[in-house]
């Protein structure tokens, strides 16, 4: 499988500045861009488009923190992590409530679209003014989440730059991949979570 790591010349490490990484991307995108090559032949042309599709998908995983750490544990441990199934404690908490108004906002989201009276559908607007703004406090503290589980991959990046260099036998005993795996566990949720926020959020502000 293709390193995305090594593709962007960049280390592998849990936590990567996500400013560098962008300016780096930039620049090898930028020299290695067909346009570039106004002389080049169709195969050099060809090898040129398809470093540049490498790069874009390297940088399409690293700079997602969840992409990212679920590359790293599958590269470190020479296979994909098991699709999540528990939920970590950092998770378990907003499970219910996330749940719950979800469940809500399409309750009411069918209800309104079944809704044919001006003077009820005005009414249900009051409603999803309320809807929105309690999916707006929960979005918030979602993020919130999301960016502290992000902020705790920064303290594991000692441990893989201390570690055996990469290929050797002993590289994955030196690292925290246990630990790191639960972060991505309940990135994934806090992910998940917010995508279905916006989403409703979208529907109800349509």
């Amino acid at each position: 499988m293709t390193d995305c790591f090594a593709a962007l010349d960049e280390a592998r490490r849990p936590w990567i500045d996500p400013e560098a990484l962008k300016a780096k991307f930039l620049s090898l995108s930028t020299d290695a861009h067909p346009d570039r090559l106004h002389n080049a032949t169709e195969d050099q042309k060809r090898s040129a488009t398809a470093h540049c599709a490498e790069l874009n998908a390297a940088y399409s995983c690293l700079r997602d923190p969840k992409e990212r750490l679920f590359h790293l544990l599958t590269l470190e441990r020479g296979a994909k992590p098991e699709p999540v199934q528990r939920i970590g404690p950092e998770a378990a908490g907003f499970f219910d409530e996330v749940s719950q108004i979800c469940g809500k906002a399409d309750t009411f989201l069918a209800e309104y679209a079944k809704t044919t009276s001006p003077l009820l559908k005005a009414k249900l607007l009051m409603q999803s003014a309320e809807l929105r703004d309690v999916l707006s406090g929960l979005r918030h503290r979602l993020l919130a989440k999301r960016d502290a589980l992000v902020e705790q991959t920064k303290a594991l990046n000692l441990a893989w730059e201390s570690a055996p260099a990469v290929g050797s036998s002993s590289r994955v005993n030196f690292l925290p991949c246990g630990r790191l795996e639960h972060l991505y566990r309940d990135l994934s949720y806090f992910c998940r979570w917010l995508i279905q926020i916006e989403e409703r959020l979208v529907r109800l502000s349509a």
